[in-house]
This record gives structure tokens, sequence and C-alpha cells, in this order.
């Protein structure tokens, strides 16, 4: 009998470590999936224009479809290869968060610049009368798992900068698998209420029995355009804050100690005359530094970009084309 119990406290003790793990596990994937909010915040305000166009029957199919593709993205690509980096050349996860750092404020000051410049306006992504809805659809999906897969690359390497270096490979492992599942429900499942939302509202609008559900569902119509709108602006504005403060972070811990230290002391002077809410203040002013310099930078990377990196990667991927031709 002795022999059974101690078994059994033996058994308890395995579990209570296990729970702990566990535990230790979702409460790392959970504050470094925090760290990837700007990234995040960008992928569910771009996805939604990928159902643009479609019959509603086909919206939450696409959005279906993008989702297990940004599944596959994350576990069966991108965690392998955050794991390899992180055993064998963990001096890498810096200077590629900081390229990454670098596309978020590419992305999000040219969004700001063609505020201020538009695009010209072109027809591609309009399905005309000729046009094969299901070849459409596919185009869709293709091009939105590839934009998925630039910012899932940013988020995981973003996840696994914000994990504890001193856990083991599987720790990694599974912390890295949990944020990936935990953003990407979060992120479609915040799209597929977003694209299905003004139906809701139209459905209550038509056949509400009450007057006050039939406003609220007017009121939801005229709403989502104020929401997408919001949602793109608080996507701009997360991506040159979170880029900026990658690229600072990382030229500090690379030894490039400024603008990280004025920043950190216009922080504290900020702190300082605000003492009732010194760490609003401090938090507020570092973030506010982070995306002016962040936006800064983007702006110097339009020109570079458009005219020197793409057409190079235009030239590369022609050539390689017309070899396989």
């Amino acid at each position: 009998m002795s022999g059974l119990l101690a078994l059994l406290d033996d058994v308890a003790g395995i579990a209570k470590v296990a729970a702990a793990n566990v535990d230790d596990i979702a409460t790392q994937a959970l504050k470094a999936s925090s760290k990837a909010a700007g990234a995040v915040i960008d992928d569910a305000a771009v996805t939604p224009k990928y159902v643009q166009g479609f019959q509603p029957a086909r919206e939450l199919p696409i959005v279906g479809k993008i989702a297990l593709g940004s599944i596959k993205n994350k576990l069966i690509v991108l965690l392998p290869a955050a794991l390899l980096l992180s055993a064998f050349a963990p001096w890498l996860i810096m200077p590629l968060l900081m390229i990454g750092g670098c596309y978020l404020c590419f992305e999000g000051a040219e969004k700001v610049y063609h505020l201020f410049k538009p695009h010209a306006p072109h027809a591609d992504g309009h399905l005309d009368a000729e046009g094969d809805p299901t070849h459409l659809e596919e185009a869709k999906i293709a091009g939105a798992v590839k934009t998925d897969f630039i910012l899932s690359a940013e988020i995981m390497t973003i996840i696994l900068a914000g994990l504890d270096p001193s856990g083991s490979f599987w720790f990694k492992a599974a912390a890295l698998a949990l944020a990936g599942v935990i953003i990407t429900v979060a992120v479609y499942g915040s799209v597929a209420l977003i694209v299905k939302a003004d139906d809701v509202g139209l459905w209550l609008a038509r056949v509400g029995r009450l007057s006050v559900t039939r406003a609220l569902g007017r009121g939801i119509v005229k709403f989502m355009p104020v929401l997408m709108k919001a949602l793109m602006i608080i996507g701009t504005a997360a991506m040159i804050w979170v880029g900026g403060s990658i690229i600072i972070h990382g030229m500090h811990e690379l030894g490039l100690h400024h603008p990280y230290v004025e920043i950190h002391h216009l922080s504290e002077i900020a702190a300082a005359a605000m003492p009732k809410a010194a760490g609003f203040a401090a938090w507020f002013m570092t973030a506010l530094c982070d995306g002016i310099l962040g936006l800064i930078w983007g702006l110097i990377l339009i020109p570079i970009v458009t005219k020197v990196i793409n057409p190079l990667i235009n030239r590369v991927t022609g050539a390689k084309s017309a070899a396989q031709h």
C-alpha cells in the first residue's frame, strides 16, 4: 500500500511539474506575442481587402483558406527555421529582426506617403465580365498567403527574440507554436467578424422586429467603413512604432547606443514631469520617439526599395523565369 501511495505521490509531483511547464510555456508565448503587436494589427488590417468584390457566401471560405495558409507558413516553414536559427546562429536573430523592422518602417511610411501622393488607379484585382471567379479567388488567396508569410516571418522572429534564451529547444518550439496558433486564430477570427459584420447589420436592418434592432443593424453598416479606416490607421501607426523600436533597440544591443540613450533620457524627463502617471508618460515619450524615427527611416527607405531593391529582385526573378522557359 505504501508503494502505491509513493507512486501516486510521484505521479502527482510529475503532474505538477508538467502543469507548471505548460503554464510557463503559455505565459512566455503570450508575453512574447504581445511584442509583435504592430505586425499582428497590420495583418488583421490588411487581410479584409482580399475578400472584397466576392459574393458574401465566399467570404468566410476565403478567410479560412488564408488562415490555413498562415498556419502552414508559421508551423511548417517558419517554426523550424526559427528553431534552427536559435540553435545554430542566435547571433543572426537581432540583425534579421532589424531587417524586419526596416520592412515594417518601409511599409508604414509608404502608406503615409501615399496618403499625400496616391497611387495611379489600376484595374488589377477586379473581376471583369469575362473573368474566371475561381481563378481570381485562387489568385487572391495566393497573394494573401504570400503577404502573410512576410508578416508571419516578422511576427515569429519577434516572438523568438522575446522568449527566455535559457529555455530548452522543446520549450521554445512549444512556445513558438502556441504563439503562432494564438495569433493566427486571433487575427483571422477578427477578420472573419469584420468581413461579415456588414452582412449581419443588413440582416438586422431588414428582418429586425424591433425598431432598436433595425437601427442597430443600420448603425453597424454605417460604422464598418469607419472601423476599417481606423484599423488601417492603427495598423500603420503600429507598424512604424514597432519597426522603429526594433531598429533602435537592435542598434543599442549591437553597440550603437544612439539614439537609444537620448530617447531613454527623454522618457525619464517625461516621467518626472508627470509623477502621477510616470509609467505612461515614459512609455508614450519612448513610443513617440520610436515612431518619429521609424517614419523618417521608412521615408528614407522608399526610394532605396523602389528604385534599387525592387528592380534588382524583378531582374533576378525575371531572369530565372526566362531560364526556366
